[in-house]
Order: structure tokens, then C-alpha cells, then sequence
């Protein structure tokens, strides 16, 4: 967790704003644990995983609109559909992924 954090940090200090998604509720089978992190940034320079596969580009999706609107939100991330071969990543469960933006001018870096 603490690479995420030491990212984040060098992300800031030079001046790029990105997303922070966090998994905080799980219910069923799901690929990560309450807490862990990843770091949307918007030219595709992500850290960490909340997953893989098509639930994992909801939250990319959302963190880059996150970035835009300034808002944060949270993403139902649904894997319990049936089996197919278009169906990737599916482990039964599901998971709220709470998507934040981080700037730096809000982080306070880099202001004197």
C-alpha cells in the first residue's frame, strides 16, 4: 500500500492531478479486499489494480470522469453475470469503489 502512496505523492509534487479509487464494501467473491487502492491517472499511467477486467475499467471509466467534473463517486462494480466467453473477470460478487480527485493545489503541494 505504501507504493501507492509514494505515487501519489511524486504524482502531486509535480503537478498532476489524478483519481483515487478505493474499494470500501464487498459482498461475495470479488478479486480485492476493502481498502485497496489504485491510482486512475489521465494519461493512462495507472497504479494498482481494483481487479482487471471489465470491472476495472468501470472505475477507470468513472475516475476519468471524476477528473473532469471535479465530483467524486461511487462505482458498483457488478461480477456476478453468467459465464461466457464475453465475460471477463467474473468472480460472483460485487463491490462499491469510491472514486475521489487529488489535486495538487487541494493536497497543498507545492504552495507556499
Amino acid at each position: 500500500m505504501s507504493e501507492i502512496y509514494d505515487r501519489l505523492a511524486r504524482l502531486l509534487s509535480r503537478g498532476e492531478g489524478v483519481a483515487v479509487a478505493t474499494v470500501v464494501d464487498v459482498k461475495g467473491s470479488v478479486p480485492r479486499g476493502v481498502g485497496t487502492k489504485m491510482i486512475i491517472h489521465p494519461l493512462g499511467q495507472h497504479v494498482g489494480t481494483v481487479g482487471g477486467g471489465c470491472g476495472e475499467a468501470e472505475v477507470i471509466r468513472a475516475g476519468l470522469e471524476t477528473l473532469h467534473t471535479g465530483q467524486p463517486q461511487i462505482v458498483q462494480v457488478d461480477l456476478t453475470e453468467e459465464i461466457s466467453m464475453q465475460a471477463l473477470g467474473v468472480c460472483g460478487g460485487t463491490m462499491r469503489v469510491f472514486v475521489e480527485p487529488w489535486s495538487p493545489e487541494e493536497a497543498g503541494v507545492g504552495s507556499d
